[in-house]
C-alpha cells in the first residue's frame, strides 16, 4: 500500500512538473524566416550544358508542445543545351507541413532544436519547346521540336535536421530531405531537367540537403486567466 502510494505521488509530481514546463515554454510565440544559403554556392557550380538554378525560403511558427507549423517556397530555372537536345524550364514551388522537435524545450528562451518533419509540395512548371536531333545509320538524321507545356508536380517529403541559435534571434541549421513524387506519370515524356524545390524531374525519389540561415521574431502570448472553480 505504501509503495503504491509513493509511486502515485511520484507520477503526480512528474506530471505537474511537465505541465509547469509546458506552461513556461509555451508562454511565447516565435516566427522564424530563413534563406537556404547553400543554394548560393550550388548555383555557381554549374556545367556549361546543364544548368540548375534555384532559391528557397522557409517560414516556421512555434505553435505549442514542441510543434512548429512550416511553410516553404521558392523559384528556379533549368536548361539543357546539347547538340541533340536543348530546352529550358522554370517553376515556382510551395511546401507546407510540420516539424516536431525531438529536444523538449526546458525554458522559455531555449529555441535550439533537432527535429523530424513532414511536407506536401507542389511545383508549377513551364517547359519550353525542346529541339532534338536523332542520328541513325539507316534513316539518317532527323530533327524536330517537342512543343512546350505547362506542368504541375506534386510530392511529399520526410525531413529531419537541426536549428541552433548562434546569436540572439539568429539561427543556423540544416535539413535532410527524402522526396517522393506523387504524379510521376505526368513526367514520362521529356520531363523538366530540374524542378526547383524537388530535384530532377525524371526521378520518382530524390534526396536533398539545405543549409538555412534564419532570423526569429518573438512575442508573449496573451494570457487568459483560468476561471476560478
Amino acid at each position: 500500500m505504501l509503495l503504491a502510494t509513493a509511486v502515485n505521488a511520484s507520477a503526480q509530481d512528474v506530471e505537474e512538473e511537465e505541465e509547469e514546463r509546458v506552461a513556461i515554454v509555451d508562454s511565447a510565440h516565435q516566427l522564424r524566416l530563413g534563406f537556404d544559403v547553400s543554394r548560393i554556392l550550388f548555383n555557381q557550380l554549374q556545367k556549361d550544358k546543364e544548368e540548375r538554378i534555384s532559391y528557397e525560403l522557409e517560414l516556421d511558427f512555434y505553435w505549442r508542445k514542441d510543434l512548429y507549423i512550416v511553410a516553404e517556397g521558392g523559384w528556379g530555372n533549368a536548361s539543357l543545351n546539347y547538340p541533340d537536345l536543348a530546352y529550358k524550364s522554370n517553376n515556382i514551388f510551395f511546401r507546407a507541413g510540420v516539424n516536431k522537435s525531438l529536444l523538449p524545450r526546458l525554458k522559455q528562451n531555449d529555441w535550439d532544436m533537432a527535429f523530424i518533419g513532414l511536407r506536401y509540395g507542389v511545383g508549377l512548371i513551364n517547359r519550353s519547346n525542346a529541339n532534338y536531333t536523332i542520328t541513325d545509320s539507316t534513316w539518317g538524321t532527323v530533327s524536330g521540336t517537342v512543343a512546350g507545356a505547362g506542368l504541375t508536380a506534386h510530392w511529399i517529403e520526410l525531413t529531419g535536421g537541426v536549428r541552433v541559435e548562434i546569436a540572439k534571434h539568429l539561427f543556423l541549421g540544416w535539413n535532410m530531405r527524402g522526396k517522393f513524387m506523387l504524379n510521376a506519370k505526368q513526367f514520362t515524356e521529356l520531363p523538366p531537367y530540374n524542378i526547383a524545390g524537388y530535384g530532377k524531374g525524371e526521378k520518382n525519389t530524390v534526396f536533398d540537403f539545405n543549409v538555412f540561415l534564419s532570423y526569429a521574431l518573438r512575442w508573449d502570448r496573451k494570457h487568459i486567466p483560468k476561471p476560478r472553480e
